[in-house]
């Protein structure tokens, strides 16, 4: 539930000063002295007690005009904005606190029009653009039944000139009041809609902020995926393979020597691999070849690094009729990386083609090679592929795998330039 507007929490304090200035300025023109006697008779006066000064309420409605006005003044410390009823109840009240001026005010009720601007501006934060509608329509339809009233009243004791100048001075009045009204209600709801814009934008940036941070944080974790999923696929495995041979080496040490320096000689080759592994996981945590290198260089450094560790040279063909952008660029080398160490680790393979071609509104690329091959109904949701097939559909593109037991592995890349069409 949305807590009432107070003066610390007013959304527009110089509208709440605004307000202050207009009642003060109503307020004083019931100390200012009156006009002189000679000006008096040419228009009437604008309450009830001043053409009926024998009524014998006329004493005390001039101080309960003086108490509404300041009860009215108060009512603007604290707007409602919670419940539509508290909302009809709380305009209700300032209409009857302003007509209760406006008919018995004497002096300062020529001043009436006042309050009801300041009802309008109040309706503005409180009701949506219907109710501020309605409460500006009101509003000026009561000073028009006011005014008419008064003029009713005074009919009978003015001259002929005189009515037909407070005549002129109805319709002159009630269209400039009318025009303040539509006025000020076209003003706040151009504040009111800036202020909206502004705040909706505010929450939209909050909103990115925390979709970054969400996005850090998955990157994080998916790294950290990769990064476990390496060190239990290649790591894990040697060591265990590794523990495995010295346990059998101490075992026949006593009984068979000789048999036990094979098992060692085989822990020392699987302590090696699992050093390279480590020292070629590190390297590509710690190393972005793409920071100083074209796509091209970067891919002939895998190439290279493939060659020194499987002694498999791939053959690519690098065909680049345009510019990358970065994210493409970045894209391109992590799937070429993933790909060559999938190769690497289960493939088992003699031969690697890499193909990366563009043409008009469009990038390709192949990966092929020879290997066992894999069945894709089952060995497609590892860490490798899934990261693979989402930095594709995250670009737009297509992924897509073919292979097959004993008949190698094909995956074909495509990817849309759409900044060249």
């Amino acid at each position: 539930m949305s807590r009432p507007i107070e003066i610390k929490k007013h959304p527009f304090p110089s509208l709440l000063y605004l307000e202050w200035t207009l009642l003060a300025i109503t307020a004083l023109t019931a100390v200012i002295p009156p006009p002189l006697r000679r000006f008096r008779p040419k228009l009437p006066e604008l309450s009830i007690c001043g053409a009926f000064p024998d009524l014998s309420v006329c004493s005390i409605l001039p101080e309960l005009s003086i108490y509404s006005l300041i009860i009215f003044a108060l009512m603007g410390l604290r707007l409602p904005r919670n419940n539509q009823t508290t909302k009809i109840i709380y305009t209700a009240i300032e209409i009857l606190l302003i007509l209760i001026v406006g008919l018995f005010g004497e002096r300062f009720a020529r001043l009436f029009p006042f309050l009801y601007i300041i009802l309008v501006t109040r309706s503005c934060l409180i009701f949506q653009l219907n109710g501020r509608l309605f409460v500006t329509a009101l509003s000026f339809a009561l000073f028009l039944v006011t005014t008419q009233l008064k003029y009713q009243l005074f009919n009978f004791q003015a001259s002929p000139q005189a009515q037909e100048r407070y005549r002129f001075l109805i319709l002159n009045s009630s269209l400039v009041f009318g025009l303040s009204l539509v006025f000020v209600l076209l003003m706040m709801n151009a504040v009111l809609s800036e202020r909206q814009s502004r705040e909706k934008l505010a929450l939209a940036n909050d909103k990115l902020r925390q979709y970054a941070m969400q996005i850090e944080n998955q990157a994080t974790l998916e790294e950290r995926n990769r990064i476990a999923r390496e060190i239990h696929d290649s790591l894990g495995h040697s060591l265990t393979a590794l523990n495995l041979q010295l346990e059998t080496a101490l075992k026949l040490w006593q009984s068979n020597p000789g048999k036990a320096e094979t098992f060692l000689a085989t822990a020392k080759e699987l302590g090696s691999k699992a050093l390279k592994d480590v020292r070629q996981s590190v390297s590509t945590m710690r190393y972005n070849p793409l920071q100083e290198q074209s796509l091209e260089d970067a891919i002939a450094s895998l190439s290279e690094n493939f060659h020194r560790f499987n002694g498999i040279l791939p053959i690519y063909q690098i065909n680049l009729e345009y510019s990358l952008p970065p994210e493409i660029n970045t894209a391109i080398y992590r799937i070429t990386q993933e790909s060559l160490t999938n190769i690497s680790k289960y493939a088992y393979a003699t031969e690697v083609k890499l193909e990366l071609t563009t043409t008009k509104g469009n990038l390709r690329l192949i990966i092929q090679d020879n290997g066992k091959g894999f069945d894709v109904g089952q060995n497609t949701t590892g860490f490798g592929l899934h990261s693979m097939r989402d930095r594709t559909l995250a670009l737009g593109g297509q992924f897509n795998i073919n292979s097959a037991l004993g008949s190698g592995c094909k995956i074909t890349v495509n990817i849309p330039l759409t900044w060249l069409t």
